[in-house]
């Protein structure tokens, strides 16, 4: 059986999955890797969560709700990676980039193609989350060092195209999950992918008791 791990694109899968008018907190992801395992037949070893963290200062309830709901995601063995969210200017935000770039060991196939995505910084005052790049240097780097077989990403983000390219490329597979709602096209079109519809999110609640929501 093919290993695989799941990176888990957080702030995509949660506006995609509100979008789509369910309440993600009510989606279990434990629940939603498992069905991707039985139906692509594949083992996967890990769940990895991306997301970033509001401020405690701007909102204290809402910070000790996530600060909560990450902690529930830990006791069920997944490993939460975040990052704070802050407001930076262009300068400030580069500069920051570019020293976090340079604290990464990445190899000579990778640095190339993170530093064109990663230093590209076109808006002012702009939300830095660094999140996408994350996901993908982390894919990328599992895929070189055979860690796995299949990196299978729940994210709609067609953002994560170049990095799902070199994974094919170093002869790994890719497999990207969503619901509809915010799917991109261009992710379906050119990797496989497994549309997360109502009918299976309604088999992935916390406390599944055959509800369904039409």
């Amino acid at each position: 059986m093919k290993k695989a791990i799941v990176f888990v694109d957080a702030n995509n899968w949660y506006h995609n999955v509100k979008n789509y008018h369910f309440n993600p907190s009510d989606v279990d992801i434990v629940k939603i890797s498992e069905l991707i395992s039985r139906e692509k037949n594949i083992d996967i070893l890990k769940i990895r969560w991306y997301a970033s963290v509001p401020d405690i200062e701007y909102d204290k309830i809402k910070y000790m709700r996530h600060m909560n709901f990450l902690s529930s995601l830990r006791k069920r063995g997944v490993k939460v990676i975040t990052r704070k969210l802050q407001k930076l200017s262009t300068k400030e935000l580069k500069k920051k980039r570019e020293n976090l770039l340079n604290s990464w060991d990445l190899c000579k196939v990778c640095k190339p193609i993170v530093e064109e995505s990663f230093l590209d910084v076109a808006d002012y005052n702009q939300k830095e989350k660094g999140i996408d790049v994350w996901i993908a240097i982390d894919m990328v780097k599992e895929a070189i060092n055979e860690n796995l077989d299949i990196a299978v990403l729940i994210s709609g983000d067609a953002d994560f195209v170049p990095a799902f390219s070199l994974i094919k490329e170093v002869g790994k597979e890719v497999l990207s999950c969503s619901v509809p709602k915010g799917y991109s096209n261009e992710l379906r079109q050119k990797f496989p992918f497994i549309v997360l519809g109502r009918n299976k999110l309604n088999k992935c609640f916390r406390d599944y008791k055959g509800r369904k929501i039409e």
